[in-house]
């Protein structure tokens, strides 16, 4: 598996291949988004290949359609260019064209790569009925010898997280960081703080943590650092990504 970190939660994924992109958000640093009233924030970081500097997608893996740090105004030029789009079903709805809405433990087969949404949830209990719904996804073809590739997609800690744990056996886990929050909802956070994620990481069975989505937005509050620290204290397999660079693991 190739694995290039454009920014954000945007890979570049290389599988069997298939060229497989996930949550595009490829506006320029400096763009300003408002989320709803109340919900601001502003993008700080450049991504590291231009979109149109991707080449020819076949999938793109879209954990959810409704926040700009996942899907942005360049991130949805490029989605009718790609072979398909899987998302939620609400978010297939409202994309139209080439996206197909998934529920969660549904799966959906490109080629030899067979994917299943996994459940997620960004944010408090209750959040799905306010802010819509999002996934996670989990790869798995033939030959892997680590284990299925589990992409967590914007999420904190909850129950689904031990039912993942428990139909799959994860050997490669990219994590979305961060700890998202907005002062308006004071401690409330949305995508996993760093005890959250080195629970998630334990209860999955320690595999290969990949991190992302934890800089270069206004809204995330806990930094890269604090992840190194947790992660480091529970002997949790990490690897940071280089920006822009290709990195190929085993899988």
């Amino acid at each position: 598996m190739q694995v290039t970190h454009i920014g954000t939660a945007t890979l570049l994924l290389e599988i069997e291949g298939l060229r497989i992109l996930t949550d595009p958000a490829l506006d320029p640093a400096g763009s300003k988004y408002r989320i709803r009233a109340g919900f601001s924030t502003e993008k700080s970081e450049e991504p590291a290949l231009p979109p149109g500097g991707l080449g020819a997608l076949d999938v793109v893996l879209l954990s959810h359609d409704h926040h700009a740090d996942n899907l942005d105004a360049a991130g949805r030029a490029i989605l009718p260019g790609a072979g398909v789009v899987l998302t939620t079903v609400p978010g297939a709805r409202r994309l139209g064209g080439n996206a197909l809405g998934l529920t969660p433990f549904a799966t959906h087969e490109v080629g030899k790569l067979r994917i299943t949404a996994v459940p997620a949830r960004h944010g408090p209990p209750g959040i799905e009925l306010i802010d819509s719904v999002t996934i996670g996804f989990v790869l798995e073809w033939p030959g892997q010898r680590r284990g299925a590739v589990y992409i967590s997609g914007d999420t904190v800690y909850f129950r689904g997280i031990s039912q993942i744990a428990k139909r799959f056996s994860v050997g490669t886990a990219i994590l979305h960081l961060g700890a998202a929050g907005f002062p308006i909802t004071g401690p409330l956070h949305y995508t996993f703080t760093a005890a959250e994620a080195v629970r998630a990481a334990v209860e999955l069975g320690r595999p290969k943590i990949l991190p992302v989505h934890y800089d270069g937005w206004r809204h995330f509050r806990a930094p890269r650092a604090d992840f190194e620290r947790a992660f480091a204290e529970a002997e949790l397999d990490v690897h940071w990504l280089p920006r822009g660079t290709p990195s190929l693991f085993e899988a």
